[in-house]
């Protein structure tokens, strides 16, 4: 199994690609961290890795929250002795982010503040922890937003997956030599509960973004994490600073 005996911090756990994750991650021989704010579908996770013979335990945990993300990692080093991998997933896309011209600052705030504010907290507490053991995989969430503009802007989600690729690249260079990698992922559209409580119940918003899409389809939470799984495993020892664009073909594609 690819992650036997890895120990894996997977935030945003309780739904979408982070309840994915936590499975597949089990499944491949990790012992899974799951955390996540909501505490009913973080358990629900949780139970659905053990029913499946995994290993898992749920730390209740607000990534923009210093406190919270303080508490969560340290017990979740109590409980397995180590952290192997941090797997950055949990992020936010409200409905009421547009362009900056009609983006509300406490919108922007709170976006910035789970997206950017999140991984730089979960970096800050999981890192000292990495450096003690010499070794280490840090995997963060980005976005195909941040590379490309779009005429129907959602200012602040674009800007906060800017800032996790930038930040992603300074921590390769930082800790690599002390054994740590740090690589960030770019998902293409996933249909995932956030997705398509914001766009695929809109029937005409989903079209004109599936007419852009070589694939012909929206990805699948499983095309992003089985790169994630790969980024966790030793296979990807070589891979740091990568930003690894897992988005069906829709950034390459002119018109």
């Amino acid at each position: 199994m690819r992650l036997q005996d890895k120990v894996c911090v997977i935030t945003g756990a309780g739904s979408g690609m982070g309840r994915v994750a936590c499975g597949v991650f089990a499944r491949e021989g990790a012992r899974v961290a799951a955390l996540d704010v909501v505490p009913d579908a973080g358990a629900r996770t949780v139970a659905e890795v053990r029913a499946g013979g995994g290993e898992a335990t749920f730390f209740p945990c607000d990534v923009a929250d210093e406190q919270s993300v303080r508490t969560a990692m340290a017990a979740a080093v109590d409980r397995y002795g180590k952290l192997d991998v941090l797997y950055n997933n949990a992020g936010i896309m409200p409905a009421e982010d547009h362009s900056v011209i009609d983006t509300a600052v406490a919108v922007w705030d709170r976006v910035m503040a789970v997206n950017v504010r999140g991984i730089f907290l979960c970096c800050k507490y999981a890192i000292p922890q990495m450096q003690r053991q010499g070794r280490g995989s840090i995997i963060n969430v980005a976005s195909f937003v941040a590379l490309v503009g779009c005429s129907v802007p959602q200012d602040a989600y674009t800007a906060s997956k800017g800032a996790v690729i930038a930040l992603t690249k300074s921590l390769a260079i930082q800790f690599r030599p002390q054994g740590i990698r740090s690589n960030a992922i770019c998902p293409g559209p996933i249909e995932t509960p956030m997705m398509t409580e914001w766009l695929l119940k809109d029937e005409a918003a989903r079209d004109v973004r599936l007419s852009r899409q070589p694939s012909g389809r929206f990805g699948r939470p499983e095309d992003v994490v089985n790169c994630a799984l790969y980024l966790a495993s030793d296979e990807s020892d070589w891979t740091n600073g990568a930003v690894l664009v897992i988005d069906g073909g829709i950034t390459s594609n002119y018109f």
